[in-house]
C-alpha cells in the first residue's frame, strides 16, 4: 500500500486552508509578520505540494509597520473558490483588521483588500443555496456579508463555541448534504490543542455538538506529533474526505522543544451517522488515491532569475531598493535599511527552516559591508554568521543577551557561509532540540561554534512563528552570489 508522510509541508506553515478546483488543490498558510504574505501552494494529491506564490505580495496588500511586534501581521487565512474566483480571506492583526482579496487564477493577480469592518481573528468564508457570503471569526460569531464590498448585511450572530475550552478560534462552515457543520478549534494552539465539530440547518443555528468531540485532539499523549489542532475539511476528486491541520514536532529533554515553528499535516476523515470522524495524525498513513510528486526547487538559488522564488520572505517588508538581482547579474545585491537585526527595519531575506537536520551555506561577497548569514526566529532570538573589516564572527542573540562567540579572520573577496542543524537524538537533561554548527569557508571550512538549538525555540522565544534561515545586511552594500538549503541526513 502507497503511504505518505507527515507533515506534507514541513516548517513554518501554520493554520493551513485548503480548497478544490476540479483535481487542483489549493492551501494557503499564515505569514504574521513576514513578506510577502500568505504563502499559495498547489496540489494534485493533497500529499505534494509546490509553492506557486504569495498571495499578499505588493505593499498595496500588505503595509506591516516597522514597530509591529513579532507574531503579529496575517493570521489564518482561508481560501475558497466560488462562481469563478477564488477568495483569500484573512486578519492583518495589529494592522488594518479583516479583509478579503480575490483573484481569477490562483497565481494571481490578487485584487487590492476588500476591508470587513468584524472583530475577531481566523475569518471563514462559505455561501449558502442564495449566494449569500457568510463570514464565521473566532470567538465564534458569523455574519451575512457583501464580498464585493465588504458591507455587514446581518450580524454577527453568536455560534456554538465549543465545548467550553480556552480560545474557540479557526472556525470553518461547510454545507454538506442537508447540514451545515462548524469546524472549531479550542484548548489553544499548544498543547490543548484540538479540533472539534458541530451543526445545524443553517448557518443561524442552532447547533448541535458532536457526540464524540473532540473530532481530533492530541493532548496527554506521547505521540510524536503535537498541538494538533485548526483543522480545515476537503472532499477529493475520488469522494473521500481528508483534513488538513497544523502540528508540531517537539524534540529534546522536557519540556521539550519545538524550532520549526506550526506546520502542515494531513488526515483521512471518515463519515459516520452523519458526524466527521478521524483518527490521530501520524507520521506515515495511507495515500490518497491520486498520487501526483512535483519538482520541488533546486537546493542551491544561484539567483539568475528575473524575481525572486515565492519561498523568499522579509520582516515586515521588503523596499525595492534595499534588494537587487539587477545590480549585478546572477546575485542578490542586498542594502543596509537598519543597523542591526535586533531591531525592525533591517534588510534580511530567508527562506523558513523545513527539516531537523539540514544545512544551508551562502557566498557572500562583502566588500566594505557588515552582512552574514542568520537564523532567526524574532530579533531578540537569533544566531548570526556575519563578515565585517576581514572578520567573520558568530553573535549569539538571546532576549536580553548579545555575545560574540567566535572569529576568525577572512580574506577580502567570496566567502562561503555555512550552518550545519543537527538534531539532538539522545536527549538529557544538558542538550536541547538540536545543534547548531557555524562555518566559514574560503579555501576550506573552518568550524567556529556550536551553539544550543533550545534558545530559537518557541517555548523560549515565544510567539507563533518558526526558524527563518537567511541573509542579511546591516552597513554598506553585499552581494551573495548563491544560498543553498538542503535536508540533511539524520
Amino acid at each position: 500500500m502507497r503511504t505518505y508522510d507527515n507533515p506534507v509541508i514541513p516548517g513554518f506553515h501554520p493554520d493551513p486552508s485548503v480548497c478544490r478546483v476540479g483535481d487542483d488543490y489549493y492551501l494557503v498558510c499564515s505569514s504574521f509578520e513576514y513578506f510577502p504574505g500568505v504563502p499559495l501552494f498547489h496540489s494534485r494529491d493533497l500529499v505534494h505540494w509546490r509553492q506557486i506564490g504569495n498571495v499578499l505580495d505588493r505593499p498595496g496588500q500588505l503595509d506591516l509597520p516597522d514597530d509591529l511586534p513579532a507574531s503579529a501581521g496575517i493570521y489564518a487565512p482561508t481560501i475558497r473558490h466560488h462562481d469563478g474566483l477564488f477568495h483569500v480571506v484573512t486578519t492583518s492583526a495589529g494592522a488594518g483588521g479583516t479583509f478579503l482579496v480575490t483573484a481569477e487564477r490562483p497565481e494571481g493577480p490578487w485584487s487590492d483588500p476588500v476591508w470587513i469592518d468584524l472583530p475577531g481573528i481566523d475569518p471563514d468564508l462559505a455561501w449558502d443555496e442564495d449566494g449569500s457570503c457568510w463570514v464565521a471569526m473566532a470567538g465564534v460569531s458569523v455574519a451575512r456579508i457583501d464580498p464585493r464590498t465588504g458591507g455587514v448585511l446581518e450580524g454577527p450572530l453568536p455560534m456554538w463555541s465549543g465545548t467550553g475550552l480556552r480560545d474557540p478560534e479557526a472556525p470553518h462552515l461547510y454545507r454538506i448534504g442537508d447540514w451545515w457543520y462548524l469546524l472549531l478549534a479550542e484548548g489553544g494552539t499548544a498543547l490543548g490543542h484540538g479540533v472539534s465539530v458541530a451543526r445545524a440547518r443553517s448557518p443561524r443555528g442552532p447547533w448541535e455538538p458532536a457526540p464524540g468531540n473532540p473530532l481530533l485532539s492530541h493532548r496527554g499523549t506521547g505521540l510524536p506529533i503535537q498541538c494538533t489542532g485548526h483543522g480545515d475539511l476537503v472532499q477529493a476528486a475520488d469522494g473521500t474526505w481528508w483534513m488538513v491541520l497544523l502540528g508540531t514536532r517537539p524534540r529534546g529533554w522536557f519540556p521539550e522543544f519545538h524550532v520549526l515553528g506550526r506546520e502542515t499535516f494531513l488526515v483521512p476523515v471518515e463519515w459516520a451517522d452523519g458526524w466527521p470522524r478521524t483518527g490521530p495524525v501520524q507520521e506515515r498513513h495511507p495515500a490518497p488515491a491520486a498520487w501526483a510528486p512535483v519538482e520541488q526547487p533546486p537546493a542551491r538559488d544561484d539567483f539568475e532569475g528575473p524575481a525572486l522564488a515565492p519561498h523568499w520572505i522579509s520582516p515586515r517588508r521588503r523596499p525595492d531598493d534595499c534588494w537587487s538581482l539587477t545590480e549585478r547579474p546572477g546575485r542578490l545585491t542586498l542594502a543596509a535599511t537598519g543597523g542591526g537585526l535586533d531591531r525592525p527595519g533591517h534588510t534580511f531575506v530567508g527562506r523558513r527552516q523545513q527539516h531537523h537536520d539540514c544545512r544551508a551555506a551562502a557566498s557572500l561577497e562583502p566588500g566594505a559591508a557588515r552582512a552574514g548569514l542568520s537564523v532567526r526566529l524574532d530579533e531578540a532570538h537569533h544566531y548570526d554568521l556575519e563578515v565585517t573589516g576581514g572578520t567573520a564572527a558568530v553573535i549569539a542573540h538571546i532576549g536580553p543577551l548579545r555575545q560574540r562567540v567566535a572569529e576568525h579572520p577572512v580574506p577580502a573577496e567570496a566567502v562561503t557561509l555555512a550552518v550545519e542543524i543537527r538534531a539532538t537524538r539522545d536527549p538529557g537533561t544538558q542538550h536541547g532540540p538540536d545543534t547548531l554548527v557555524f562555518s566559514v569557508a574560503t579555501a576550506q571550512y573552518v568550524r567556529l561554534a556550536e551553539l544550543d538549538g533550545r534558545y530559537l525555540s518557541t517555548e523560549v522565544a515565544a510567539g507563533f512563528t518558526g526558524r527563518v534561515i537567511g541573509m542579511y545586511v546591516t552597513e554598506g552594500r553585499a552581494a551573495f552570489d548563491w544560498f543553498e538549503y538542503a535536508p540533511a541526513t539524520p
